[in-house]
């Protein structure tokens, strides 16, 4: 079965490293991107079936490349989850993850909160861990 393909795009790499490593462990294929102004064009090389993006980087904000991937008719129904140090965890607790409609989670982040978070948006899709 093929295994369940997430993209990240995040200014950080020693975050981006590290949890693409723990998610490969796990069983997901994952692409880091960390210069937000290509993470459309890895996203339509890579065709992910979830997309994490940070939303405050130097140079480009996560909202237009979000806007940019949800134009593309191949990526359009991609999920994107956005990361963001700039909103608390208690906040985004309180409005479930979800806060102006968008998926959010809070840094610093857990990997088994990222894990609960791909499950829950993919309904287990089927060929990677748990």
């Amino acid at each position: 079965m093929d295994k369940i393909r997430v993209l990240l795009i995040d200014d950080e790499p020693s975050f981006t490293r590290m949890l693409k490593l723990s998610l490969e462990r796990r069983g997901y294929e994952v692409m880091a991107e960390n210069n937000g102004a290509y993470g459309y064009t890895v996203a339509c090389d890579f065709l992910p079936d979830l997309i994490f993006l940070d939303v405050i980087m130097p140079d480009v904000d996560g909202g237009e490349v979000a806007a940019k991937i949800h134009a593309d008719p191949k990526l359009k129904d991609v999920p994107i989850v956005f990361l963001t140090a700039g909103v608390s965890k208690e906040t985004t607790r309180v409005k479930g993850n979800v806060i102006g409609g968008q998926t959010y989670l809070a840094k610093p982040i857990a990997v088994d909160e990222v894990v609960r978070c791909i499950e829950k948006k993919l309904k287990k899709k089927s060929g990677a861990a748990s």
